[in-house]
């Protein structure tokens, strides 16, 4: 693994709106303790992490501001201090100063990690490989939910999340463990 030395941690995501039971079964039960677990180590580190929250634009959606499912879970709760980026889209990086940011503290790598691996952390490691940032998917704290395709076809949330890792991992982004970070 390529030295994590001037890494930031961006926490994707982690909301309580993904308790919903219709978004159906997801994998990796364990993600938002592994998550946690980040958390714990960058901040006893002292090292730069970033907090990012998706706001629904209408008030209906999950995600509105304002609405239960808009809130952090309890293992991802920023703490006093600490930057929150909000978004209203899939990546982090459109219509939000992360870029920004990232640059300005001369940061060059980037550790995700967050919910969903298929959409919202997918599309922000695509941006953050495009935008040239070393980018590592910490894919066991990442999560996903089952889904139907348009033809009916049924995929597992294993399946969804392995297709997205396999999709990013080289091309986008380098796929690791929890552990690895956590021992780097």
């Amino acid at each position: 693994m390529q030295t994590l030395t001037n890494a930031a941690l961006i926490v994707i995501d982690v909301q309580q709106g993904f308790l919903d039971p219709r978004w159906g079964r997801r994998n990796h039960p364990q993600a938002e303790q592994n998550i946690a677990a980040l958390l714990a180590a960058w901040r006893e580190a002292g090292r730069p992490l970033f907090h990012v929250q998706h706001g629904s634009r209408s008030d209906k959606g999950a995600f509105y501001p304002g609405a239960p499912g808009h809130a952090f879970k309890p293992e991802a709760q920023p703490l006093p201090g600490e930057i929150v980026i909000r978004k209203d889209v899939n990546s982090a990086f459109i219509g939000t100063d992360l870029e920004a940011r990232l640059r300005a503290s001369y940061i060059d790598t980037v550790v995700l990690c967050g919910l969903t691996t298929d959409h919202c952390v997918s599309t922000t490691a695509r941006m953050a490989g495009n935008l040239g940032f070393h980018t590592f998917l910490v894919e066991d704290a990442c999560a996903t939910h089952e889904r139907t395709g348009p033809d009916g076809t049924w995929f597992s949330a294993e399946q969804m999340h392995a297709t997205a890792v396999a999709s990013l991992h080289g091309e986008f982004a380098t796929a690791t463990s929890t552990a690895a970070v956590l021992a780097e």
